[in-house]
C-alpha cells in the first residue's frame, strides 16, 4: 500500500478541533478509503463521521496513528471543488468546515446509493442539444487533494488526556488557532480596497471586462490580493460584441462561422435581444466564457424561461449549470421550463422532496447525470461537473440567508463559488438589492437591462393616490384613506370589461394587529404579553368591529396571537381605555370588505397556506398576500398595492428595499395596458422608483444612503448575540484588527431567536455589533474564528452566536 495514511476532517462541534487528523488505513479498506468518502473514526474515545480529504505516504504525527473504523460508502461525496468553496465560506463567515459541509451535503441514504439514481420524474421530452451533452456526462471523479487549510495537521494516537484515540489538548488548541489564523483572505468581489470605490479599479470604456476566464481558487484569490478588478481579457466580456462560436456540441465547436452560430442563437431566443446586452451574454456563455451580470427583467417577462434558456446553453457548450430560487413555487416553475429545453438532464433540489428522492437526485448530480440543478438556498453547493453558470433569482429575498450556522448568505456564497472557478453569474430580479448594486459599481459584475424604450413598451401605468394637484383637487382625501375612489373607479371598469383585479396586502388573517383606541398603545396579553389581534376563525370575526363612540370601531374577544387566550375584556395598561383599533387590515377583512364593495364578482385569496398559483382567465378579485400572487393569462388588468406604510415604516435597514421588491413583483403581473396604483406617499423615493420603474436607480440611492452612515454592503458588520459575560469572553481572547468599531450592548432585537444554549435559556440576551471597513472584513473574520476557538476550549456553555452581514441587523 503506497498511501497509507488518511487525512480526515472529523464532523466535530467544537471550533477548535476545526482540524484534519491522521489516520492509518487498514489493507482492506485501501480501494474503498479514497478522497471524498466517508468515514467513521474513533475520536477521543467515540465514533464519529468524518471525510477522508486525501491519502498520504507519511504524516507529520510523530506518535502512533490510530486506524480507520471504517468507510461508510465508497461514494466520493466531497469533490475538491466542493471542499475549496466550504472552506472559503467557512472562512468568511468565521464558522467550521464542519457546520458547513452539514449544509452542502445532505444526509446518506443507503438504499438509494445501492439501488443508484433514478431518472427525475419528467415526462417532458429533451431538448435539441441534450443528446450531444449526454456524451460529456461521464461519471465525476475526484482527484486526490490535499486540505485546504494550511497549518500542521494533526494525527490521531492512541494515547492522549481524553481517553483512547484523544490528542493533547495543548497541541489540538494550538493547532486550532493556527489553522484559524491561517485561512487566508478569502475573496471579497466587492471589498473596498481592492474593487469597490478605489483607485485600483479602472473601468473600461465599454462593459466588455464583465467576463473572466476560468481559473483556479489559489489564482483568483492572488489577483485579488495584487489588485485585479476581477477582469478577464479584454473583448470577453458580458456586453463583448466580438463573434463567438456556434451554439454546438463541444466535440463541434468551430465547425461552424462564428456569425452564423451567433444568428443561430439570436434566433432561437429572441426575448434576450430585449435587453440590451443580453445576446452577449448568452454568446459568451455558449463558448465556454464567465460573464458576471445584475440583471433586471422587464415587467411581464417570463423570467423562469429566460433562465431555463442561460441552462440551455451552458449545458450545450458542455458544461453545467445551478439556477436558485427562493421557494417550492419558483421552482417548480423554473423546473418546468428547463425540462422543456434539456429534458432530464434537469433536476430540482428542494428539502420538501424527503431524503430519498433528494438524495437521489442529488447523487444524478455528482454523478454527472444531471448538468442543471434548479433548487433552493442549499444548491449552491451543488457538485455539479464543469459548473458554467451560476444564476439566482431574487436575490433579496429572506429565504436565501440561512438560519443555521455559520448563516451564510447564498448570494454571497454563489459568487464565492463564481469567482473560484471562473463560471458565469447572474443576480436577476424585478428590482435590485443594494448588494448587487456593490458588485456592479465595483467593476465585478455588469448590468444586464432593457433600454427605457423597450421598458416603456411593457411597463404599466403606476400612480399613487394625489400624486399630482389635479388628483389631489378630485379627491382632496386620497392619501388618508385605505382604498382611495381611484382605484374603486379602475378596479370597476376593469372588471366591467372582463379584466381581473389584483389587490396586495402586508398582512394575512383578518385584523392581525389591534392598539388601544385611546392612546394607539399596542394591545398586549395579560398572561403573556403577546399581541393580541382579531383571527378570522374567530367566530365573531365576521363584523367583529361595531361602532363606538366618535366612530372608534371595539373589538369583540380578541386572542393572544402566542398562547391563544381570548381577552373577553381588554383594558389598556397606559390609559385604561376599554377601546380597540385595528392598527393593519389583513388580507381576510380586505376581501371581505371587497366582497360588499363589488358584489356577484368572483373573490379568491393567496397566502398563507393555500397559496395559489395561478388562476384562470376572466373578471374576478385576487387578494394575496405579499409574495403570493398568482400569474392570471395575459396578465391583470389593475393592481391595488394597498397599506404601503406597513412596508416602509418598519424598523428595518432593508424596508425600502423590500417593499419596493415586493411592489415590483406584483406590478410586474400586469399587462402593459393596465393599472397599478400604489397606497403610499408620492413623494418618498421609493414610490418614485416604482412610478418610473428604475430599480437600479434605487438600488445606487439605497447603496449611496448605507456607504454614509456605513451600513452593509459599504462595510462589513458582525452581529453577536449572548449573554454579557460569553460576549465579553469572546471579545476578550478576539485580537480584533485596527479600525474596528464596537456598538453596543443592545438588548436583542423583537422577533430575533435567541442563541442555542447547551443548558437553560438565559433571560436577557444582548447584541454587539462590529463594524469595520471591508478592506479589514477577512482579518476580522480569522480574529473571531480564532477567539471562537480559543473559547470552545474553555468548554463553556453559555449561550453565543456570531453571524457576518445578517440581514436583520435590528
Amino acid at each position: 500500500m503506497s498511501r497509507p495514511i488518511a487525512r480526515v476532517l472529523p464532523l466535530l462541534e467544537p471550533a477548535h478541533l476545526d482540524r484534519d487528523f491522521d489516520y492509518l488505513v487498514p489493507p482492506e479498506m485501501d480501494g474503498l478509503a479514497q478522497p471524498g468518502v466517508r468515514v467513521r473514526v474513533r475520536f477521543s474515545g467515540r465514533l464519529v463521521d468524518g471525510y477522508l480529504l486525501e491519502r498520504l505516504e507519511k504524516s507529520d504525527h510523530t506518535g502512533k496513528l490510530v486506524r480507520l473504523e471504517r468507510v461508510v460508502s465508497g461514494e466520493r461525496v466531497l469533490t475538491p471543488e466542493i471542499l475549496k468553496l466550504v472552506t472559503a465560506v467557512a472562512a468568511r463567515y468565521a464558522g467550521t468546515r464542519a457546520d458547513v459541509l452539514r449544509l452542502a451535503i445532505p444526509p446518506r441514504h443507503a438504499k438509494v446509493e445501492s439501488e443508484g439514481t433514478e431518472k427525475p420524474e419528467h415526462t417532458s421530452k429533451k431538448g435539441p442539444g441534450a443528446a450531444a451533452d449526454a456524451a460529456t456526462s461521464a461519471t465525476l471523479g475526484t482527484a486526490e487533494h490535499s486540505a485546504v487549510r494550511p497549518g500542521p495537521h494533526i494525527g490521531v494516537s492512541g494515547q492522549g488526556p481524553g481517553g483512547p484515540g484523544c490528542p493533547a489538548q495543548g497541541r489540538v488548541a494550538g493547532g486550532a488557532s493556527g489553522g484559524a489564523g491561517g485561512n487566508g483572505a478569502t475573496a471579497d468581489p466587492i471589498r473596498d480596497s481592492d474593487a469597490c470605490g478605489t483607485g485600483e479599479v479602472t473601468r473600461a470604456a465599454d462593459v466588455e471586462s464583465a467576463s473572466v476566464p476560468a481559473r483556479g481558487h489559489a489564482g483568483a484569490v492572488d489577483a485579488i490580493a495584487q489588485g485585479d478588478p476581477i477582469a478577464g481579457a479584454p473583448g470577453a466580456g458580458v456586453h463583448s460584441t466580438a463573434p463567438v462560436a456556434a451554439l454546438v456540441p463541444t466535440g463541434e465547436l468551430g465547425q461552424q462561422p462564428a456569425a452564423a452560430a451567433s444568428r443561430t442563437l439570436s434566433a432561437e431566443f429572441p426575448a434576450w435581444g430585449r435587453y440590451v446586452h443580453g445576446h452577449s451574454f448568452s454568446n459568451a456563455l455558449a463558448v465556454g466564457r464567465g460573464p458576471r451580470a445584475g440583471w433586471q427583467a422587464l415587467p411581464g417577462e417570463d423570467w423562469g424561461r429566460r433562465l431555463a434558456e442561460l441552462a440551455a446553453v451552458t449545458v450545450r457548450g458542455g458544461r453545467s449549470a445551478v439556477i436558485m430560487v427562493p421557494d417550492q413555487r419558483d421552482l417548480d416553475r423554473v423546473l418546468a421550463e428547463c425540462v422543456t429545453l434539456v429534458g432530464e438532464l434537469a433536476v430540482g433540489l428542494a428539502a420538501g422532496l424527503g431524503p430519498a428522492a433528494r438524495y437521489r437526485r442529488w447523487l444524478s448530480v455528482l454523478r454527472g447525470n444531471a448538468r442543471v440543478v434548479v433548487g433552493t438556498r442549499s444548491a449552491v453547493f451543488s457538485p455539479v461537473k464543469d459548473l458554467g453558470l451560476i444564476a439566482l433569482w431574487d436575490d433579496g429575498d429572506s429565504t436565501f440567508a440561512e438560519p443555521r450556522s455559520p448563516y451564510p448568505h447564498a448570494r454571497e456564497v454563489a459568487m464565492l463559488r463564481a469567482h473560484e472557478t471562473g463560471a458565469a453569474f447572474l443576480a436577476g430580479g424585478f428590482s435590485r438589492t443594494a448588494e448587487v448594486q456593490a458588485i456592479v459599481e465595483s467593476g465585478w459584475a455588469h448590468d444586464l437591462l432593457a433600454d427605457r424604450t423597450v421598458l416603456r413598451q411593457a411597463m404599466p401605468r403606476i400612480t399613487a393616490p394625489g400624486d399630482t394637484d389635479a388628483a389631489l383637487e378630485r379627491d382632496p382625501i386620497a392619501q388618508a384613506i385605505r382604498i382611495p375612489a381611484v382605484a374603486f373607479m379602475e378596479a370597476r371598469k376593469a372588471l366591467e370589461a372582463g379584466g381581473p383585479v389584483l389587490v396586495q396586502v402586508p398582512r394575512r388573517g383578518y385584523i392581525p394587529a389591534l392598539s388601544c383606541a385611546k392612546c394607539r398603545t399596542p394591545a398586549r396579553c395579560r398572561h403573556c404579553n403577546g399581541p393580541l389581534a382579531l383571527p378570522d376563525t374567530a367566530p365573531a370575526s365576521r363584523g367583529a368591529l361595531r361602532s363606538g363612540r366618535g366612530g372608534v370601531a371595539e373589538a369583540q374577544s380578541p386572542a393572544c396571537r402566542w398562547c391563544g387566550i381570548t381577552e373577553a375584556a381588554f383594558r389598556c395598561g397606559v390609559c385604561g381605555s376599554r377601546a380597540l383599533r385595528a392598527v393593519v387590515i389583513g388580507a381576510s377583512r380586505t376581501a371581505e370588505e371587497l366582497g360588499r364593495a363589488f358584489p356577484g364578482v368572483p373573490l379568491r385569496g393567496s397566502g398563507g397556506s393555500s397559496v395559489l398559483s395561478t388562476v384562470p382567465e376572466g373578471p374576478q378579485i385576487v387578494v394575496s398576500t405579499i409574495g403570493a400572487e398568482p400569474r392570471v393569462p395575459g396578465g391583470y388588468a389593475v393592481a391595488m398595492l394597498l397599506d404601503g406604510w406597513a412596508l416602509l415604516g418598519r424598523a428595518d435597514l432593508r424596508a425600502a428595499e423590500d417593499a419596493l421588491r415586493r411592489w415590483m413583483s406584483a406590478a410586474a403581473l400586469v399587462r402593459p395596458d393596465g393599472r397599478v396604483i400604489v397606497m403610499a406617499d408620492a413623494a418618498l423615493p421609493t414610490v418614485q422608483a416604482l412610478v418610473r420603474w428604475d430599480p437600479v436607480w434605487h438600488a445606487s440611492f439605497e447603496l449611496e444612503q448605507r456607504s454614509e452612515v456605513r451600513f452593509p454592503p459599504a462595510v462589513r458588520f458582525v452581529a453577536i448575540d449572548g449573554t454579557a459575560d460569553s460576549i465579553a469572553e469572546l471579545l476578550g481572547e478576539a485580537q480584533l484588527p485596527g479600525g474596528v468599531e464596537i456598538l453596543g450592548p443592545v438588548p436583542l432585537p423583537p422577533g430575533a431567536r435567541k442563541p442555542f444554549s447547551s443548558g437553560d435559556s438565559p433571560a436577557e440576551v444582548e447584541r454587539i455589533i462590529l463594524r469595520a471597513d471591508r478592506a479589514t472584513g477577512s482579518a476580522l473574520s480569522r480574529a473571531l474564528t480564532v477567539a471562537q476557538a480559543v473559547r470552545s476550549t474553555h468548554r463553556s456553555d453559555a449561550p453565543l452566536r456570531v453571524q457576518i452581514d445578517p440581514i436583520d441587523i435590528g
